[in-house]
């Protein structure tokens, strides 16, 4: 089943979410970029074998 929401109706859901997380650092957010890297080229290494 496919749900029709409006763009702004997508835009509210999103601002109550982002609300509702706690924040983030600087130093936080560099890391989380530094192991999403990580995970990703593991992950092409294991599927390229």
């Amino acid at each position: 089943m496919k749900y029709k929401v409006s763009f702004q109706e997508r835009t509210k859901l999103s601002t109550e979410i982002l609300s509702k997380q706690s924040s983030v650092t600087l130093e936080e957010a560099k890391k989380q970029v530094e192991w999403i890297k990580q995970v990703s080229s593991s992950e092409k290494k294991k599927k390229s074998i």
